[in-house]
């Protein structure tokens, strides 16, 4: 699986209980969907982990691994990210993406100028924003709406990205002759 485009569905968190069972967070649109699609898999794609929820506690669902049978083995797993192949998951709605399909992308102005690639995806709890890392200026953080992002060509590998005015400044200052940086 790691030479497959991966998704990672969630991590482990840590163990709960004495039974080997673990706390998960989920990144999937439905939590308990992180264990919906078949084997999980490691980053690296080696280890394959079979995983069956048991319950669900403040903000993470509790779960069962094959093989881990007490609390060292689970705690063994703490912050171990689960994956699973990209062709796993099911084709997303129109004009919904998933986060591993953008980053990469390349990303151009509306008139085709080259601005860089696709990053990383975050959320800050004000929707989604995507960082381009620009080759001759410092990465740029974009609101990740239509009308910043008006197109998105996956099988080309771009979007087109129409900012607003001042959006990629270049906003590094150097602080005043003498004075400090607070």
């Amino acid at each position: 699986m790691a030479a497959a485009k991966q998704v990672c569905v969630g991590v482990i968190t840590g163990p709960h209980g004495v039974t080997g069972a673990v706390r998960i967070k989920s990144f999937t649109a439905r939590p308990e969907d992180v264990a919906a699609y078949g084997p999980l898999a490691d980053e690296s794609g080696t280890r394959r982990l079979a995983l069956t929820l048991v319950g669900a506690a403040k903000g993470v669902l509790i779960g069962r691994v094959s093989g881990i049978d007490n609390r060292n083995q689970a705690e063994a797993l703490r912050g171990l990210r689960l994956y699973l192949p990209r062709t796993a998951l099911p084709a997303p709605e129109p004009d919904e993406y998933y986060h591993a399909d953008l980053i990469g992308l390349e990303a151009v102005l509306t008139d085709g100028t080259r601005l860089g690639r696709v990053r990383a995806v975050h959320d800050f709890g004000a929707g989604d924003t995507l960082e381009v890392a620009r080759d001759a200026a410092p990465p740029a953080m974009v609101p990740f709406t239509r009308a910043v992002v008006p197109e998105i060509d996956l099988d080309a590998g771009l979007l087109v990205i129409d900012p607003p005015p001042g959006l990629l400044d270049d906003r590094r200052t150097a602080p005043a002759a003498g004075g400090d940086m607070a």
